[in-house]
């Protein structure tokens, strides 16, 4: 690892429209983080993790830096009763984006608290600390990989706590930002439609 800084590259910035998320949005959780590989200098958004590990991502490359590790948000002075848990960050930035674009005046995003696994198989390390939650709210992949994850949240807690799978939200997306991008170019059709319309000559 070379460096760390706040978001502003614009390749980076770009990389997360092309996937419908909110740079400003992004840039209170990744930075972007400038690190070489056999003699290759790269740049990449970097997200931390509890052990101070970091998913990279850029448009041609998915990977990290050890150790692996699930990353837990809370806010401070707050014990909510809530967790929202997502497979990835691209997720979790995308679960931020809609509400902010839904709810903009009250988002209520300190309402709960969040976990990002960095993969379901960090389930494991999740189970402890989602323990001290009344409600789960799972928004993992509608893939085989992630209902197994939800299995196993639930076979751990399924008597106790309210579990909900919330993928169910996005059913017919791979995941929830494959849901956001499809949002927003649906509403990027619906304006071009509305400007045509509008530039169109009076009869």
């Amino acid at each position: 690892i070379l460096s760390t800084q706040p978001l502003q590259n614009p390749a980076l910035t770009n990389y997360l429209k092309s996937r419908g998320i909110a740079p400003e949005v992004a840039a209170d959780y990744v930075q972007e983080m400038y690190y070489r590989v056999n003699g290759k200098s790269l740049f990449a958004l970097a997200f931390k993790n509890n052990a101070g590990g970091y998913e990279l991502r850029n448009p041609g490359y998915k990977g990290c830096t050890s150790p692996k590790d699930i990353t837990r948000i809370q806010f401070a002075g707050k014990r909510n009763a809530a967790c929202f848990v997502f497979e990835g960050f691209m997720d979790y930035l995308s679960f931020l984006t809609l509400r902010l674009e839904n709810c903009p005046k009250f988002p209520e995003l300190d309402r709960q608290d969040y976990m990002v696994l960095n993969s379901v198989s960090n389930v494991s390390k999740a189970l402890y600390p989602l323990g001290s939650y009344e409600r789960i709210h799972c928004f993992f992949d509608n893939d085989h990989a992630g209902m197994e994850a939800l299995r196993q949240i639930r076979k751990e807690y399924g008597r106790d706590l309210y579990i909900r799978d919330a993928s169910q939200t996005y059913n017919g997306c791979k995941d929830l930002n494959e849901y956001l991008q499809k949002q927003v170019e649906r509403k990027r059709q619906v304006r071009s439609v509305k400007e045509t319309h509008s530039q169109s000559p009076k009869k």
